[in-house]
């Protein structure tokens, strides 16, 4: 559904950047931001994917800016444009991250490891500090990293990818505690979702993939967005340093042989 088919609320006056935001969870969380009437700043890679979630998000409400997530000079361009063309940045969500390996860690090309915790967990930190910097660090506001359930344990065939999400909950950790009290900063870490980015845990074997959840299904965007939505609203006033387990229960089968 496009934002001329749907009726949007009034303007909240809140703003977020939305990281990855083009498609997958990260448009799943400016979606969601959009609907409870937030203005959003989407980035990413490839600018015909952006245009098309900028339109189907509304173009009154959402703007993007291309580039990697790890470029600094694009971190700061980034945070420039928002504060240019909406005055402020209350919400950061870290969602931009790769996962270009699928094999045993011992195997792994080192330079492929420094790629992954380059763009998984550096681009977080920079982009961090970029709106601490611009608006949070004066006015508040929260950060919301998306981390992994690769990341709370081990994670065969996709250790680059878990490392680096464990990395980034202890970022988590570490920004929550010196961003205190002016900005909450949470993670969500979530199980597998149905995107193009984690097609290849689940493609051709859906039905198969979703029958070890006890919510017998795998995880949408929305349910992520739904989750940052509450993590950036008042209702977390009093919530930080978390990580919060969005994972249809599938951890519920540790153990379980």
């Amino acid at each position: 559904m496009t934002a001329q088919e749907r009726e949007l609320p009034p303007l909240s006056g809140k703003v977020a950047l939305v990281t990855g935001g083009s498609r997958g969870i990260g448009y799943g969380v400016a979606e969601a931001l959009v609907a409870r009437g937030d203005r959003v700043c989407i980035t990413g890679r490839g600018e015909d994917a952006l245009k098309e979630a900028v339109e189907s998000l509304g173009a009154d409400r959402a703007i993007a800016v291309a580039g990697k997530a790890h470029d600094e000079a694009h971190q700061v361009v980034a945070v420039e444009r928002v504060m240019e063309a909406f005055g402020r940045v209350d919400f950061l969500v870290n969602n931009a991250g790769t996962n270009p390996v699928f094999g045993p860690i011992a195997e792994l090309d080192l330079g492929v490891a420094r790629k992954v915790y380059e763009t998984n967990v550096i681009s977080a930190l920079g982009f961090a500090q970029q709106t601490w910097k611009a608006w949070q660090k004066e006015h508040g506001g929260a950060i919301v990293n998306i981390a992994s359930i690769a990341g709370l344990s081990a994670s065969p065939f996709i250790g680059a990818y878990g490392m680096s999400k464990a990395a980034m909950v202890n970022l988590t950790l570490q920004l929550a505690h010196e961003f205190a009290p002016a900005v909450r900063v949470n993670a969500i870490a979530p199980a597998v979702v149905k995107t193009k980015f984690a097609e290849a845990l689940y493609e051709g074997r859906e039905a198969e993939a979703a029958a070890v959840y006890p919510m017998a299904r795998l995880g949408v965007p929305e349910d992520i967005g739904g989750a940052a939505a509450f993590l950036t609203s008042g209702q977390s006033d009093w919530i930080t340093g978390q990580t919060l387990v969005v994972d249809g229960g599938i951890f519920l089968n540790a153990g379980v042989h």
